[in-house]
């Protein structure tokens, strides 16, 4: 028995010291999972250039106002218009740092912000119900929290060592 739980011992000290790849493997998840999914969503925001809020966008973000006005972006208050326009830079330019690495904590932080305010538009503007947490047929809401999760391991061990920011670490000592 004492042997058993010496290698078992021994693996788990061979596991710590692989303790780097957790936050490799979670920036390549997002690429392969959600960097694609923000990168659309962020296109269809705009309407010819990021200055252009796409009726989309207006719907999207501001149902219930949008539906008011028959999704007229010309309707657009100054408030909505900057709301667009920073989710929607938000949402082209969070998915690359974090996939090159670049100030992956504040950006996996600012992600998971952007998540919470994603799904309180979900919920309380288009109606997704928030109490079927984990019981949904539709699964949106549970899907995001293991978003937040692949974000806060993010934040929380950093981009790892084939990332800029290890880059920009091993130049700044």
């Amino acid at each position: 028995m004492t042997k058993l739980i010496s290698q078992y011992t021994a693996l788990l000290d061979k596991l710590d010291r692989l303790d780097w790849l957790v936050p490799t493997l979670a920036r390549l998840s997002f690429l392969a999972v959600l960097f694609f999914y923000f990168w659309n969503s962020a296109t269809l925001k705009i309407d010819g250039s990021i200055f252009s809020p796409s009726a989309g966008a207006f719907g999207q973000i501001f149902p219930k106002a949008a539906e008011a006005v028959l999704y007229d972006v010309t309707q657009l208050n100054i408030f909505q218009r900057l709301v667009i326009f920073g989710g929607t830079v938000a949402e082209f330019v969070l998915p690359v740092l974090i996939v090159i690495g670049l100030m992956t904590r504040v950006a996996a932080l600012a992600m998971i912000g952007f998540v919470m305010v994603q799904t309180l538009v979900d919920v309380t503007g288009h109606g997704v119900a928030l109490g079927s947490l984990f019981d949904s047929a539709q699964g949106l809401i549970d899907q995001r929290v293991m978003w937040i999760l692949l974000f806060a391991i993010l934040v929380f061990k950093g981009a790892g060592p084939v990332s800029l920011d290890a880059l920009l670490r091993k130049r700044a000592t």
